[in-house]
């Protein structure tokens, strides 16, 4: 086979791989449509005991999905060129639907009688700018696409997690009605981003030459943040949410296994060459960070230390 039948071939499978996106894309509009706000049943029978277990989960999940405005406007300053694909994604399919949620949670809490949100809809930082101007650098701009994506698939499983745990917990608690017209309608519509960027990650990564794929490693290493969180306080409240879900009671066992569920398509996307590491160290560190700042907060340890014979 010539040089040139290799390059087209190529050329076809990329088509190909874009066609599945974009179709992949469509099917989340067309199947998923915003969460109609005058759908979701507010009853609550111990609207105090609801806010007092999981207050914490509810207003991070709340502030957090309705900060995805601001995230638009990063994003149109990070890919000063993006694909159609990206740009159909996230301002036609993803925002839409995010923001909705954020209103639905942040209806939830204050009826909770908690505060109400106070999202961060318009301040860019000044490392982001500087990223979406040397993104106009060729090569850059696909690094930029890339730790995106990588930054999605993360996020998206934590909320998985997050809202699979939220509903089990509901359910416990008896709050059958803001389990199912809350959480579960915004946990279906979860799965379809993760897989937008999972597939979006792979098309990529498998593009990007040697130096690019070194430097996207790098900055991913250097730049992982828990979702939603910017500062120390923020971190600390994502510790406390991490600890009313139950994914960090248990001490670094259990907080491992949630890094490594995490941190799982990274692992397997880019440290595959790296044989035996279950999880990439600095998931778990910042999820570790996060726990630590929750407890110190309090005025307590992580991990709890047990009594004696227990």
């Amino acid at each position: 086979m010539s040089l040139s039948d290799v390059t087209a071939s190529r050329r076809r499978a990329r088509r190909r791989e874009d066609a599945k996106l974009a179709e992949h894309v469509e099917r989340l509009g067309e199947e998923h449509p915003p969460i109609p706000l005058d759908s979701v049943d507010y009853t609550m029978k111990k609207p105090r005991a609801l806010a007092d277990r999981f207050g914490a989960v509810l207003s991070y999940m709340a502030r957090v999905e309705l900060e995805v405005e601001r995230n638009v406007l990063e994003l149109n300053i990070l890919l000063p060129d993006p694909p159609e694909v990206d740009r159909r994604f996230y301002a036609d399919v993803w925002l839409p639907q995010e923001t909705h949620h954020g209103l639905i949670l942040d209806k939830l809490q204050q009826l909770a009688g908690l505060d109400p949100s106070d999202p961060n809809l318009d301040d860019v930082s000044f490392k982001l700018k500087l990223l979406g101007a040397l993104g106009r650098m060729p090569g850059v701009q696909d690094i930029s696409r890339m730790l995106y994506y990588l930054t999605g698939v993360a996020t998206e499983r934590s909320a998985v997690l997050a809202y699979n745990k939220l509903h089990a917990g509901l359910v416990e608690l008896g709050e059958r009605a803001i389990a199912a017209t809350v959480v579960a309608p915004i946990r279906r519509q979860e799965p379809g981003h993760f897989a937008y960027y999972q597939m979006a990650a792979q098309q990529l990564w498998d593009q990007l030459s040697g130096w690019q794929r070194w430097l996207t490693r790098s900055l991913r290493k250097r730049t992982f943040e828990v979702v939603g969180a910017y500062d120390k306080h923020q971190i600390a409240d994502f510790g406390d949410v991490m600890d009313a879900l139950e994914m960090s009671k248990g001490g670094e066992a259990e907080l491992r296994e949630y890094a490594r569920q995490v941190g799982r398509a990274e692992l397997e996307l880019m440290w595959a060459h790296r044989r035996g590491l279950r999880v990439p160290d600095y998931v778990f560190k910042s999820l570790r960070r996060a726990a630590e700042l929750a407890a110190d907060r309090k005025g307590e340890a992580w991990p709890a230390v047990q009594p004696a014979g227990s």
